[in-house]
């Protein structure tokens, strides 16, 4: 068994928030008990694969370890039967493509797929592009200081989502504080009530942000319904399984996994880059010199980063793993932040390096079957933000002391204080 206080650790919102301590948990973990169980207080039983080669060999097994037998995300064990009370007796609140199985996970998935493939992504870049000059110019305009988590990142990939998905400009500061309240329950700086919760109270509040997104996203079904566009979201609105429409839960999960993850965790890895250049005037000095290294800078970021930190899988029957018995019903942990600082795939896993060879190995999109649709969008935008803003700044500092969400499941800074000189 994986010990008490590593086992709390890697669970521990506020852990995440701090950052050196998931770190420090999963590289004793990965050196001693790579494969092991552990039980967190006021968890369940879990089994950690803290390896790279082993998240990847889990997630391409999705016909033993599938994603909604269980909550997808690791909940404490006293909220699980308000979940399955309020779902009428399923495992996660919503019904997401990261929270189903077999066919129906790969007729949802076709959906929006021809919408997010490489070639599509890169008949959008001319309008993201112009996006990103907007915001690098404003941020240029706030000089010499600006908190670029909340001043840029926030905003610049929910503008883009929200094109994508065709979300009126006037909606996107509500859908920004929804997703926010939605991805940071935990945080009582960014949650509903804007306080300090128990577990049920935040689930309470998931509960409420979650209806307040479905009526918002009734209203578009019944537009797009009448009067079909060229956007995503009257995809989804119009989309049939077999003949039929999506049933509301399918139809109401796909709308909100697009709107919310759609652009929170591009912010927080956009956040955390320029942090990480902020910190080291070396690589921002040798990224200037070279505009060559941009997509090795954001593969870098991406696994730096890992803004979803984990998702669970549920093993549907007997197997073996790693030379253990796992029994149907096991649960099991796939720590993306563990996997992306796996020593034996990456050279020096804690320094930031833009000559990194294996950066692109990261698991931040997932793998497998359940890898992220939005990948290519993300890439994209981040690299077009740069080429927009930095060769505009001369140098870049922070100005105070940056800060994360309080998340144990999307986790990235929410203030990043910079000071910057232009050219």
């Amino acid at each position: 068994m994986i010990p008490q206080e590593l086992a709390n650790t890697i669970v521990d919102p506020k852990a995440y928030q701090a950052g050196d301590p998931v770190d420090e948990a999963f590289k004793i973990i990965r050196k001693d008990m790579p494969f092991e169980r552990a039980q967190p207080e006021g968890y369940d039983k879990i089994w950690v694969a803290s390896r790279h080669a082993d998240i990847m060999e889990v997630e391409k097994r999705a016909d033993v370890f599938h994603n909604g037998a269980r909550s997808s995300t690791i909940s404490p064990l006293e909220s699980e039967p308000m979940v399955k009370f309020l779902t009428g007796g399923e495992a996660n609140l919503i019904r997401s493509l990261v929270a189903v199985d077999g066919q129906e996970h790969k007729d949802l998935r076709s959906i929006v797929f021809p919408a997010v493939t490489p070639q599509a992504i890169k008949k959008l870049e001319g309008a993201v592009r112009g996006i990103a000059k907007e915001f690098a110019q404003s941020m240029l305009d706030k000089g010499p200081n600006c908190d670029f988590a909340e001043d840029v990142a926030f905003l610049y990939p929910l503008r883009v989502i929200m094109t994508v998905l065709g979300v009126p400009k006037e909606d996107e500061a509500y859908m920004l504080k929804l997703t926010q309240e939605i991805f940071s329950s935990a945080d009582p700086e960014l949650n509903r009530n804007k306080g300090e919760v128990t577990a049920t109270e935040g689930l309470e509040q998931l509960t409420q942000t979650i209806a307040d997104l479905e009526a918002y996203f009734n209203a578009v079904t019944d537009k797009f319904r009448a009067n079909p566009a060229e956007n995503v979201n009257s995809i989804i609105a119009n989309a049939r399984i077999n003949g039929e429409y999506l049933n509301h839960r399918q139809l109401m999960g796909y709308y909100i996994i697009a709107a919310t993850a759609g652009h929170d965790t591009t912010s927080n890895t956009t956040a955390g880059a320029f942090w990480a250049l902020a910190e080291r005037p070396d690589i921002f000095n040798q990224l200037k010199a070279d505009p060559g290294l941009m997509n090795a800078y954001v593969e870098e970021t991406i696994r730096w980063v890992t803004p979803v930190k984990h998702f669970m899988r549920t093993a549907i029957a007997d197997t073996e793993f790693q030379g253990r018995k796992i029994e149907k019903g096991d649960y099991i942990m796939l720590p993306y932040q563990s996997g992306n600082r796996d020593e034996t795939v990456f050279d020096n896993p804690f320094e930031f390096r833009l000559d990194r060879p294996q950066a692109g190995r990261h698991v931040a999109f997932g793998y497998g079957p359940h890898v992220c649709l939005g990948q290519h969008l993300a890439r994209m935008e981040m690299r077009l933000l740069w080429e927009e803003l930095l060769p505009h700044i001369k140098s870049v500092e922070l100005s105070g002391t940056p800060e994360r969400t309080r998340s144990n499941f999307v986790c990235g800074p929410k203030h990043v204080p910079v000071r910057f000189e232009l050219n």
